[in-house]
């Protein structure tokens, strides 16, 4: 192995070593924390992507591997729930190792997009995988235990819809964000700098912010709705729960977040107008 070949390796583990520290850091900070597990970070998946984005699908995955073994040992707590070594192992490959492994792939759309949509589509797509590793774990292990056995699939759909739907828009707005402002493509990360006119029209903040208001709404409403809807001594869903929940704030907040996402929507898509029209 040559020198340039032995520093280039050594670089690349340095930089996915500090990537899953900043990881971990940023899944400490929990915008929404579900009583039974599942929760919403600050974009926790971002810095696995990027490392995947940068250097491959294969160090991506090794970086996510690695961090879902961080996960796994930060959440030690949710092995004492289920009751046998193969329920162990189940959790600890669908929820942690596999869950998290596959967010190395998010830098599969690399070569066929520009760098601020690639990282958008490879947000959503390992997004979709995660949750469908969380369903298949809530369906089958969780099922009798922090899931009802009855119609235990509904329910992880539902359950664990709760959280990954937020943490992909949060995730997304960030990683369009980043990727328009950073370029990853090289062997130094520098400034993005558009390749098309189309690309250099100017960052849609409005969009964001609408965006973000959303998933703001959805944070509240899983907070007050959701949380009352499982019996906390059983684990069975309880629909009594409802009678709970304060439908007041509810409707007030997502009627308010609703308009202003669709008022900032409709702002950026004016000033895209007016953008098309100053060409």
């Amino acid at each position: 192995m040559s020198d340039s070949t032995s520093h280039s390796r050594a670089k690349m583990l340095a930089e996915a070593a500090i990537m899953v520290a900043i990881a971990t850091v940023l899944s400490l900070i929990k915008l929404l924390n579900l009583p039974y597990g599942g929760s919403v970070t600050v974009a926790c998946m971002l810095p696995i992507i990027i490392i995947s984005y940068r250097h491959g699908l294969r160090w991506g995955m090794l970086t996510g591997f690695v961090f879902g073994l961080i996960q796994q040992l930060l959440e030690l707590n949710t092995l004492s729930y289920v009751t046998t070594w193969q329920s162990v192992i189940a959790v600890i490959l669908l929820d942690y190792f596999l869950a998290f492994m596959v967010i190395g792939l998010g830098g599969i759309f690399r070569d066929r997009m520009s760098q601020p949509k690639a990282l958008v589509a490879g947000t959503i797509f390992v997004c979709v995988i995660r949750y469908l590793c969380h369903v298949i774990s809530g369906a089958t292990v969780w099922a009798g235990l922090s899931i009802p056995t009855n119609a235990a699939l509904l329910y992880s759909i539902g359950y664990n819809a709760t959280y990954m739907i937020p943490e992909t828009i949060v995730t997304a707005v960030l990683a369009f964000t980043v990727g328009s402002i950073l370029d990853f493509s090289g062997d130094r990360v520098r400034h993005f700098v558009p390749k098309s006119k189309r690309d250099k029209r100017s960052f849609p903040i409005f969009e964001a912010l609408g965006a973000l208001f959303l998933a703001a709404v959805l944070f509240f409403d899983v907070r007050c709705v959701f949380m009352n809807l499982q019996n906390a001594e059983t684990g069975e869903f309880d629909a009594t729960g409802f009678a709970n929940v304060n439908w007041i704030a509810v409707a007030i907040f997502s009627v308010i977040g609703i308009a202003l996402s669709v008022t900032f929507y409709m702002l950026g898509s004016k000033k895209r107008e007016n953008e098309r029209e100053g060409e």
